[in-house]
């Protein structure tokens, strides 16, 4: 359908991008990696940044960074030959010189570039103390008149992927603002509220965002913080927090098995334990249990700091649908951790009478076609495993709750996979727990389909982590100390390697040289070493060697979780701390500290450190505390690092950011809350506009 052929109401929601100039079937296919399907998405496809095509600027003028235009004349040019072949231009206005360089030229171009030649040059500036330097800036010509290629408004760069070009997505978008001004879209958001927040019409604010004037505030810009893009930010924060708020609203509408029981399974598991549960345990426990007796299905996730108890929580929980009549699966995201919750469980429920089975993919024929008979059969009530526990040849007799360990470790369809495991017509409780402190504005965006338990309150005994950041240099003086360590005040080590971005095989072999070259420099100590290629049996006994003090040292990769609950282990080194983010070194710190000893984390860095790595190594000495280290975390490294899979369906924010607007969020939950109950058709179609069908992701 052509532009000039539409009528005069149509919906841009309902056009698709083909409608367009220049968009064929090839361009459709790229417009939809960036899931762009109608000129409404492209509408709400926005910059991240822009340029300034509208002045030229002056050489002398430029800062580091800068995206200029500039008017410059040819002073020499020539082909230099070293690790690249490049060609490079030297060229100036009346303040200053600049360089230009080349990687991929022709000889045409090269002739071009002849001394006395005048260009209007286009490019990001780097400057060197007084040097200026362009790579492959886009030139033109001065013509005759001396009229510069200038624009009326400053330039968007968008987002983009293989294959799609800023000037083609320019060109589309530009279109599409025409397509607006003839068309206009619903303004959705009420009145009261466009006043109180002070925003303008959602029309005028894409047309103003996508095409701002060149007199616009470069400061506004930078922040996105004009009242267009307020507007904009304000209605997508808003969608988020309607879509989490229909979801749950949708969810809750559905039925899930009542689990009550009188608790007598609980206090015979309290009996046996030589301590008390911590007040957060007992108000968490309570949460859950109340959640688990109701026929809404629960859907909650529970924070705790490392070693605050998150397991005997879990096993509480358990219990007390065990005790009802069903049966809980525990699913982990390694196969040491699922190990390791095994070994737990099963030495608490062996001696309530709870039968507790084991299932990952790696076990011995014999043994799998065994438990999934015990499983089919209901012969046992506790599962624990990885993703094998959601496989097709999986069949539960009566599952009803589900509790999912390090949560954002999966994705949405593994989540899925195993919810569908329910009895028909019916929905399974589940449980996430996370060892990963969420800030609050976090939990407030992505997390608002959930209830939150924390559990802010460690268990006593445990003592403070002091961290100190070593140079690789100071390596030989870290060796001596932990000799000193284990021979003289009979403490264990863990030592932990970090090749992030690298194979697991090629982490493997690095925790290995590791372990070899300690056991050489301390003779006299025994030296375990745990990685992704053992077996699960050697990985087993490993770890009990160095839980029952048979082992000096722990050298293990971070691919495994290490967490074992060892007291006497009180020195943890990590290698290269400075390509890990705050939360999972926090989370590696966390293994020590668990006993009565003064305990240690040694950061082994190798120099230089970018300003980024200093201020991360730099937090991680003044502070223990988990919430003050993801708050940092979300900070340097943003969202996607502390949310992991939970990603997966791509319900990330196109526009918002929850660093730069967190003091909107909590406004606009209350906003949202308001739509959903005053208004739950005008948040519906909020919620469509910025989420479409993406927000089906939530509900997982």
């Amino acid at each position: 359908m052509a532009i000039s052929k539409l009528a005069s109401d149509i919906n841009l929601a309902n056009l698709d991008c083909t409608s367009l100039k220049g968009v064929g079937p090839k361009l459709a296919e790229k417009l939809e990696r960036l899931h762009i399907h109608n000129v409404l998405d492209l509408l709400l496809h926005l910059p991240y940044r822009y340029e300034d095509r509208t002045q030229v600027k002056s050489i002398a003028s430029l800062q580091d960074g800068d995206r200029a235009m500039l008017k410059v004349q040819v002073e020499m040019t020539q082909v230099k030959y070293g690790k690249r072949r490049s060609l490079v231009c030297r060229a100036a206005d009346n303040t200053a010189s600049i360089e230009f360089r080349f990687f991929y030229f022709n000889k045409s171009q090269q002739s071009r570039l002849e001394k006395g030649a005048e260009f209007y040059a286009f490019g990001e500036v780097r400057r060197y103390g007084y040097q200026c330097s362009m790579v492959h800036p886009e030139l033109t010509p001065v013509d005759s008149n001396n009229a510069a290629p200038l624009l009326d408004s400053l330039t968007p760069v968008y987002p983009t992927t293989d294959g799609l070009h800023q000037n083609n997505l320019r060109q589309l978008t530009r279109q599409a603002v025409d397509l607006l001004e003839k068309h206009p879209i619903d303004n959705l958001l009420p009145e009261k509220i466009q006043q109180q927040f002070g925003l303008p019409d959602i029309n005028s604010a894409l047309s103003w965002i996508h095409t701002p004037p060149k007199n616009a505030k470069p400061e506004s810009l930078h922040q996105f913080s004009s009242p267009s893009a307020k507007r904009l930010i304000c209605e997508e924060l808003i969608a988020h927090q309607l879509s989490m708020i229909l979801q749950r609203n949708k969810h809750q509408q559905q039925t899930a098995m009542r689990m009550d029981s009188k608790g007598a399974l609980q206090q015979q598991l309290l009996n046996q334990l030589p301590f008390k549960l911590t007040k957060a345990q007992q108000r968490v426990s309570a949460e859950i249990i109340t959640d688990l007796k109701s026929d809404k299905p629960m859907l909650r996730l529970l924070q705790g700091d490392v070693g605050a108890g998150k397991t005997l929580v879990a096993a509480m929980a358990a219990l007390q649908a065990i005790e009802a009549g069903f049966q809980v699966a525990i699913m982990a995201p390694t196969e040491i951790l699922a190990e390791q919750h095994y070994a737990s469980f099963y030495n608490w429920m062996t001696k309530l009478g709870v039968k507790t089975t084991f299932l990952i993919s790696k076990l011995p024929a014999k043994d799998k076609k065994l438990a999934l008979d015990d499983i089919a059969s209901g012969q046992t009530q506790l599962i624990i495993g990885t993703h094998a526990l959601f496989q097709k040849e999986v069949f539960y007799q009566k599952l009803g709750f589900i509790i999912i360990d390090e949560q954002h470790r999966f994705g949405v369809n593994q989540r899925l996979a195993l919810k569908q495991k329910a009895p028909d017509g019916l929905q399974l409780h589940q449980l996430m727990m996370t060892a990963t402190p969420i800030p609050r504005t976090l939990s407030m965006t992505v997390y608002a389909d959930m209830d939150l338990s924390i559990i802010d309150e460690l268990p006593p005994g445990r003592t403070p982590v002091m961290t100190v950041a070593l140079p690789e240099e100071r390596r030989p003086h870290l060796i001596e100390r932990i000799r000193n360590a284990c021979q003289d005040e009979q403490r264990q080590v863990y030592w932990v390697c970090t090749l992030i971005d690298e194979s697991e095989e090629v982490q493997c072999q690095a925790a290995e040289t590791t372990a070899n070259q300690l056991a050489e420099q301390l003779p006299n100590l025994s030296v375990g070493l745990v990685h992704g290629r053992l077996k699960s049996e050697q990985k087993q006994l490993v770890m009990d060697k160095f839980k029952q003090g048979e082992l000096d040292i722990l050298v293990a990769t971070t691919v495994i979780e290490v967490g074992v609950d060892v007291p006497n282990a009180s020195l943890m080194v990590i290698e290269n701390p400075e390509r890990l983010g705050l939360s999972q070194l926090h989370q590696l710190r966390g293994r020590v500290g668990r006993g009565s000893k003064k305990s240690h984390c040694v950061l082994l860095y190798k120099p230089p450190l970018s300003v980024n790595a200093q201020n991360r190594l730099q937090v991680m000495r003044d502070t223990n505390d988990g919430f003050v280290l993801a708050d940092e975390d979300l900070k340097l490294r943003g969202p996607g690092e502390l949310l992991g899979t939970r990603q997966t369906g791509d319900v990330g924010l196109r526009f918002a950011d929850l660093v730069r607007d967190a003091e909107l969020v909590e406004e606009l939950q209350q906003v949202a809350k308001f739509l959903a109950t005053d208004s739950p058709d005008i948040a519906q179609k909020i919620s469509q506009r910025w989420l479409g069908s993406r927000q089906d992701f939530a509900d997982v």
